[in-house]
């Protein structure tokens, strides 16, 4: 192959990434508001659409290559989910506010699960009725304590109870601090403090680095308080003799599963909505979140940038393609860029990422232009069923998410007008 067709797919993947540095720029000069966002992510995900199904899906179709453009679009899907999921565990989630709300949101009804499953086996609380407990779970906190600190001292108002969710916890009376056990994942510690009140009998050390979930006497006070159906049952509970509650019946495991999946089904959906504050502290967990935002962005640009290069070998590009992946470009650029902002990413750093990329994206169309200069038929449909089945589930994972959760109803009439703009440009062909 030639200086020539290197040149041109050197141009035209630049082409359809230079909208990347320009969104950043965009976000700098302009604070656009949660439906503009939304209008203008819903356009650019109607226009890829009508790019992929139009200049990738068609023209494999036309060869009578079904099977493997179909195969390669089951494989290029699994591939972004795979390596979207290996990028967002350091960070990359960060780089949309769907995907970040998404992502935490998953994490939080994992922890609540878990700490739902603790409670159905936990002497205490499993006798209590479930969805009534559940209405705690708001004002249930989960904190952190370093090897070798003190969570609780002997002595001390009994005034809160431990779940332990990970780590070693030493418990030890006395001067002479005698250890008479060692809690791990799932023990409790502190009950009698919910029911009585009573000064706590022993001190509780971090034996490694632990995280507990905390109960506070207040709350449950107040839960009781305000749940006649919880204050009978307590009541109920209380007339056992505290002194022996740890030699309590413990249920069987059905009966704990049948509490577990009745005070699970009790929560508010809205709960699981991660807060500003949670994004603030996931944000500050993943030092590395600029490098797995960058990875995660240069994951949704891959495909298209080797297909720009593979449609040279056998024709002309399209335009449609090159105006699709431009317009989609450029409101993923302006959101992200804003999200990045919000999280106190300076204006040069963002400019560099999306400057990186639109490199990498020239490079990717010249690598695709010579890698498939000898490729059949089915191998080309295979590339593009891969680059399809990527840039659909990225729409269907993110661009679209991220446009209704900003903007609800203006999705749908803005994906259809940015589907419509690409089938325009197909017309001045």
């Amino acid at each position: 192959m030639g200086t020539g067709p290197l040149t041109e797919a050197l141009i035209f993947g630049l082409i359809s990434a230079v909208s990347l540095p320009l969104g950043a720029i965009a976000a700098r000069l302009w604070v656009p508001s949660d439906r503009a966002i939304a209008a203008l992510m819903a356009f650019g995900a109607g226009a890829l659409l009508s790019a992929l199904t139009i200049d990738l899906v068609a023209g494999a179709l036309e060869e009578g290559e079904f099977y493997a453009l179909a195969g390669g679009a089951v494989l290029g899907g699994v591939l972004f989910i795979a390596l979207n999921q290996l990028v967002n565990k350091k960070g990359g989630f960060l780089r949309k506010s769907a995907t970040t709300f998404r992502y935490l949101r998953r994490l939080k009804a994992k922890k609540l699960q878990d700490l739902f499953k603790s409670l159905s086996e936990t002497p205490f609380f499993n006798q209590l009725p479930p969805d009534e407990i559940a209405a705690l779970v708001p004002s249930i906190d989960s904190r952190r304590y370093p090897a070798g600190a003190t969570i609780i001292r002997q002595g001390d108002p009994g005034d809160s109870l431990f779940i332990v969710e990970e780590g070693r916890i030493e418990i030890s009376t006395g001067e002479a601090a005698r250890r008479i056990a060692t809690l791990a994942e799932g023990d409790v510690l502190g009950e009698m403090a919910l029911m009585t009140g009573e000064p706590r009998s022993a001190s509780a050390v971090a034996q490694t680095d632990c995280r507990v979930w905390i109960v506070l006497k207040e709350d449950f006070d107040r839960a009781v308080a305000t749940s006649p159906h919880l204050a009978e049952a307590l009541s109920n509970l209380t007339a056992v003799r505290i002194a022996n509650l740890k030699e309590q019946r413990v249920i069987a495991d059905d009966e704990a599963e049948r509490w577990f999946r009745k005070a699970r089904r009790t929560v508010d959906e809205e709960l699981l909505l991660p807060t500003a504050t949670e994004i603030r502290e996931a944000a500050g967990e993943h030092a590395g979140a600029p490098m797995a935002i960058w990875l995660g962005i240069l994951l949704d640009g891959i495909p298209e940038s080797l297909v720009i290069g593979a449609s040279l070998v056998h024709s002309s590009v399209s335009l449609s393609l090159i105006a699709g992946l431009f317009l989609s470009n450029f409101p993923e650029a302006l959101s992200s860029s804003a999200s990045m902002r919000q999280a106190h990413y300076s204006f040069t750093r963002i400019l560099v990422m999306w400057t990186s990329l639109l490199v990498f994206t020239g490079i990717g169309s010249v690598l695709g232009s010579i890698f498939f200069t000898e490729a059949s038929p089915s191998v080309f449909a295979l590339v593009e069923g891969i680059a399809a089945g990527a840039m659909l589930t990225m729409i269907a994972e993110t661009m679209l998410p991220e446009a209704f959760q900003k903007g609800g109803t203006v999705t749908g009439i803005s994906t259809l007008l940015g589907f419509l703009a690409a089938i325009f440009f197909k017309t001045l062909e």
